[in-house]
């Protein structure tokens, strides 16, 4: 809606104000950020203000989540976009540090906020080259320098910009998966077979009539391995819950027996749901789904429940299983240790995908962490595309020795 005005949205300025000039504006700047949001949505908006009123600021904020959060997983985008548009202050500040050639940017020295560069390029949109000279082309010879392709892939999923995150899907998409097969218990006819066929044998004899008996051979059936994902989706994971959704799209297109498990609160079965073809539509029912998007985080009950009631049904046959999560948990982990040695035991590799490995000094301090360390054969990052190209082409091969989780284990204690 980049000319709308309040007459296209049927509320006239004289009644409105400044107020709906200024949510109209906040609106396309939401759009701008990812959001979906159309005129109906911004003439509900302002509606809602207007019967409501302005008690407080919260009262404010949650008037126009209300209306213009359809998603949980825009709920991040939303918040840094209220903050910069309806502060002040803040908003000075950036602008001067943005636009200033001698004002220090102040941004580097604080921690990246959540979806900060989205809400920032859809803010400042058509304001980057205001205020400066305008210099000659210099052409630069660019053989040997980082391409922006290598810069999107070693970037953190949570700093990107929403035109990031769609090159980032189109690139999961074309993840490669290899081709690993597991033995099973079945065989299947081979001529060259190890295993003579017994039964083969006496089948071909009864044409026959027993007068001629020729070998036949039999070898283990191959199959592909099952995947089972569980991922968090709690409030500390809420940045990387939209890109690891996509992530598992991908992996039950490319995977005929992918299981996808998502927790925060409790668990759910969300692999009906990203079976889907259109990824929109499946995470469209992936929301209407899941009841617990961004709240608490209960691993030990998550996976205690997933132990009783799932376990024997999707861990067989030499299954993998991928656990996307902090590892903060909020409730005691008396029990946590135990239910991951039960879900080690029952699966043939449990890979461990945690978001803050992407910071060079972590350190397994947390008490949810240490009792699910010892139960895991991989420590992996899971914050950037590197990552999960490192992990899809892993899946095949055997745990790298850099990878084990006990050198996490040592370095803990020596710590604490």
């Amino acid at each position: 809606m980049p000319g709308d005005t309040l007459a296209d949205h049927g509320i006239s300025a004289r009644s409105a104000g400044r107020l709906a000039d200024n949510i109209v504006f906040f609106a396309r700047t939401l759009r701008k950020a990812g959001l979906r949001i159309g005129p109906a949505s911004v003439k509900d908006a302002i509606e809602a203000v207007l019967s409501a009123g302005i008690g407080t600021r919260d009262d404010f904020y949650w008037t126009l989540h209300a209306v213009l959060v359809t998603r949980h997983e825009d709920h991040a985008v939303f918040d840094e976009a209220f903050r910069l548009y309806w502060r002040s202050r803040e908003l000075v500040e950036k602008l001067l540090a943005m636009f200033s050639p001698v004002a220090p940017d102040q941004r580097e020295r604080q921690k990246p906020r959540a979806a900060e560069n989205r809400v920032s390029q859809a803010l400042f949109e058509g304001h980057e080259g205001r205020g400066r000279e305008e210099m000659p082309e210099i052409e630069v010879d660019a053989r040997f320098t980082v391409s922006g392709n290598e810069i999107l892939r070693a970037k953190d999923f949570a700093q990107m910009t929403a035109a990031e995150i769609g090159q980032a899907r189109r690139q999961i998409e074309a993840l490669r998966l290899p081709f690993d097969l597991v033995a099973t218990r079945r065989y299947k006819a081979d001529p060259r077979g190890r295993r003579a066929d017994p039964r083969a044998m006496l089948r071909t004899s009864a044409r026959t009539g027993g007068d001629l008996i020729l070998p036949k051979f039999r070898s283990p059936r191959q199959v592909h391995p099952p995947l089972v994902v569980l991922a968090d989706i709690s409030g500390s994971m809420s940045q990387y819950t939209r890109i690891f959704l996509h992530f598992l799209h991908a992996l039950a297109e490319k995977r005929r027996r992918v299981h996808t498990f998502v927790f925060g609160t409790r668990l759910t079965n969300l692999t009906r749901q990203l079976r889907h073809r259109d990824p929109d539509a499946a995470l469209a029912d992936c929301s209407a789904a899941v009841r617990d998007w961004s709240g608490g985080t209960r691993i030990g009950d998550a996976l205690s429940e997933f132990n009783r009631r799932w376990s024997r049904r999707v861990l067989g046959q030499g299954a993998v299983v991928l656990l996307i999560t902090d590892g903060l948990e909020r409730d005691v982990v008396e029990g946590l240790s135990g239910e991951m040695e039960r879900l080690h035991k029952s699966c043939r590799r449990l890979i461990w995908l945690n978001p803050l490995l992407r910071f060079d000094g972590f350190e397994p301090r947390a008490r949810g962490v240490r009792a699910m360390l010892p139960h895991v054969d991989e420590f992996r990052p899971v914050h950037n595309l590197n990552a999960l190209a490192d992990l899809c082409a892993s899946l095949g091969e055997r745990p790298a020795a850099e990878l084990d989780p006990r050198r996490f284990l040592h370095a803990g204690t020596r710590a604490a």
